[in-house]
């Protein structure tokens, strides 16, 4: 069984401590966290709530049904 992988030039690497070296380089580099100026200029999209949240009134009757209780 032949182990090949194709560098950042797409040229065919062979050899074992070139095949090690290229899937290090692969990894660190899709691994790589922004750094966090980058993070801050990113807009940051978040997901709307599912349920709303509660007014003022529905903590009104929400204590009173508990003092029934």
């Amino acid at each position: 069984m032949t182990n090949v992988v194709k560098d950042e030039k797409c040229d065919m690497v062979t050899d074992c401590c070139s095949i090690l070296a290229r899937w290090k380089k692969h990894f660190s580099q899709l691994l790589t966290v922004h750094r966090v100026n980058d993070v801050r200029l990113r807009k940051i999209h978040t997901a709307k709530p599912l349920v709303p949240e509660p007014s003022a009134s529905d903590f009104e009757i929400s204590i009173v049904k508990l003092k029934r209780l």
